[in-house]
């Protein structure tokens, strides 16, 4: 069997794609070799990703999608479809959160982020698996969850519960549409440095939180290409329904 991570003659579609792993993903899949729609809310970041990567040799089209919208995830694939004849790969990583302590969340605000984390992984993840099964050639959908939808943490009550929901969404997935050569697998990753959130981690607190990771040290974006690639490409053919984290052991770390 060949084992090599290559995604030649590959179409994929990557949500929450404007910035941070989002982005990283869909440059990543385009360097081995997939065309890639890069889709988000926020056109112009998306449309500069592509110029980014079509500047380094790669396939990539922008596209406008709100994740929480069934027409717009519809409308999506069906432009994936036009670009690139096909769609093989569906990133699910559209994301929000916030920090707020359950007795002062709001519907409003647990709305949204159920909206965007969870109902956008289903209705996107329902858009593509009806192309691919369409196509007979079936595909790989790679839920972008955490480990905090498989361990707690305070102040994110809605974020946690929307990922652990995801979690077992991507299971239900895979049962269902396992008879159409569609896998999906959840993608879960621990506390990885960004721009976002690198101040935080210069802080006490922040280096409080790296030393209770067996690893010592945060995750990169880099640390996530292999198992991105691995679960997109053939290399990972009969995985299908699993949960691959990749944490630095946080989720074993003593409590």
């Amino acid at each position: 069997m060949d084992f090599r991570v290559s995604l030649e003659g590959k179409a994929a579609l990557v949500t929450g794609a404007s910035g941070g792993l989002g982005a990283y993903f869909a440059e990543r899949l385009a360097a081995a070799g997939a065309h890639v729609a890069v889709a988000a809310r926020r056109a112009e970041a998306c449309a500069a990703l592509c110029e980014r990567i079509r500047a380094a040799g790669g396939v990539a089209t922008p596209l406008s999608l709100d994740v929480t919208n069934p027409a717009s995830a519809d409308t999506a694939v069906a432009e994936v479809i036009a670009a690139f004849g096909r769609l093989d790969i569906l990133v699910n990583n559209a994301g929000v959160t916030a920090t707020t302590p359950l007795l002062k969340e709001t519907a409003e605000e647990w709305d949204a982020i159920l909206d965007t984390n969870l109902k956008g992984g289903f209705l996107v993840g329902r858009a593509a698996a009806a192309a691919m099964a369409a196509s007979g050639t079936g595909g790989s959908i790679i839920n972008v969850a955490s480990i905090l939808g498989l361990r707690v943490a305070g102040q994110v009550a809605a974020y946690a519960a929307s990922k652990a929901a995801l979690v077992q969404l991507t299971k239900s997935m895979a049962l269902e549409w396992a008879r159409h050569k569609i896998r999906a697998n959840a993608l879960c990753p621990g506390y990885v440095e960004t721009d976002l959130n690198r101040d935080f981690f210069a802080s006490e607190a922040g280096q409080a939180l790296i030393k209770r990771i067996p690893y010592r040290r945060l995750g990169t974006l880099a640390d996530l290409e292999g198992p991105l690639l691995f679960l997109s490409s053939d290399a990972s053919a009969y995985v299908t329904g699993t949960t691959l984290v990749v944490d630095g052991g946080h989720l074993v770390s003593s409590l």
